[in-house]
């Protein structure tokens, strides 16, 4: 039987623009089966979580557009567990006002939030992560993170350093570390006491609470004056009234990076954000060509290292063209270089300027 101390909050907000023009701010990539797995991202995340946690107290975190999508792919989970942001403002907001309604339900809870658009393979591993850090937080005032084993000097990513000496599964946390440029990543890696960041986080309900207290006193006033309405039908009102009045910070700069009792776990899982389409073609299977195809009927000659995905069963005739992204949905085809793919979203802007915002 799982746990009832137990929660989880699945971040699912995000707009997820890298991925255009599948992922739209109507309907972002966490809603998509982006690797034609027959489950979308959000309800992969929701099972994964639901080996450990009971299904009823795994929070829903989104933004209010986004509210049907969440009811339509998630048949099973009720009102209760939709936290509705009603206004975009980073991580640290929504986090404090889920904690503090969990807090108000079960004052022993442990909780994991978990971004919605992650790819883990190894569920039985995470579960197992999981797991160590929800005990260790149970008796500790700890803020733990999992962070994921380098293997190669990523610049896209923020890097934990952990204390080289423990030999123990739980590290105390030195520093967090910016985005670094491609020789600093390097050096990380030499040293051999860094991860990457993955925004995953573990903590008792009691712990993040008390680190938003002391580490954002105004954005605790602000929410913690709704604490005597959370969870009852005037919860709404207070959050349409005061959310947007919330500084706009994520989670790392809110509390992490200024707490002492920063701990993590090195993950014993694969991992991939899928923030983009080239971490998409990583996961995905290859032709001897490494073309990576979902979806798409294809017919390929001289061409290689593509990262194509159509409407289902759409034939797609490729000839002569190497290491590109070739996306069709509806009314927008994307053919685009895999090596400028960071350029995405100044592509989407490009568009939305020039035909209008309903095309992003």
């Amino acid at each position: 039987m799982k746990n009832k101390n137990y929660y989880a909050i699945l971040m699912a907000g995000g707009v997820g623009s890298r991925f255009w023009p599948v992922s739209t701010q109507n309907f972002p990539k966490q809603f998509h089966d982006m690797l034609g797995t027959g489950d979308t991202l959000i309800q992969k995340t929701f099972k994964r979580l639901a080996h450990l946690i009971p299904e009823e107290n795994i929070f829903i975190l989104t933004n209010e557009r986004y509210n049907d999508l969440v009811f339509e792919q998630l048949p099973s989970v009720t009102k209760r567990q939709v936290v509705l942001e009603p206004a975009m403002r980073n991580t640290a907001p929504c986090i404090l006002y889920a904690s503090l309604k969990i807090k108000k339900e079960n004052e022993d809870a442990v909780m994991i939030v978990a971004p919605s658009d992650h790819w883990i393979e190894d569920e039985m591993a995470f579960t197992h992560n999981v797991k160590t850090a929800f005990e260790y937080c149970q008796s500790n005032n700890a803020l733990m993170t999992l962070g994921i084993t380098p293997t190669f000097p990523n610049t896209g990513y923020g890097y934990i350093e952990y204390d080289k000496i423990s030999e123990a599964e739980i590290k105390q946390v030195n520093q967090f570390r910016e985005k670094p440029n491609y020789e600093m990543a390097k050096s990380f890696i030499e040293q051999g006491n860094f991860l990457w960041n993955a925004g995953i986080f573990m903590w008792s309900v009691k712990a993040v609470v008390r680190a938003f207290e002391t580490n954002q006193p105004e954005l605790f006033k602000l929410f913690s004056e709704g604490y005597n309405v959370y969870n009852t039908e005037f919860e709404d009102d207070f959050i349409k009234a005061n959310y947007a009045e919330a500084e706009n910070i994520s989670v790392d700069y809110a509390i992490m990076e200024k707490s002492d009792n920063v701990f993590v776990i090195p993950a014993t899982f694969d991992w991939n954000d899928l923030g983009t389409w080239g971490s998409l073609y990583d996961k995905l299977d290859k032709d001897k060509s490494e073309n990576a195809v979902v979806n798409s009927k294809v017919l390929l000659e001289n061409a290689s290292g593509n990262m194509i995905r159509t409407e289902t069963d759409k034939i797609v005739v490729v000839e002569d063209l190497n290491d590109f992204i070739i996306v069709d949905k509806e009314e927008v085809l994307l053919i685009f270089p895999k090596q400028k793919e960071q350029d995405i979203k100044k592509v989407l802007q490009k568009v939305k300027n020039k035909f209008g915002k309903q095309h992003g």
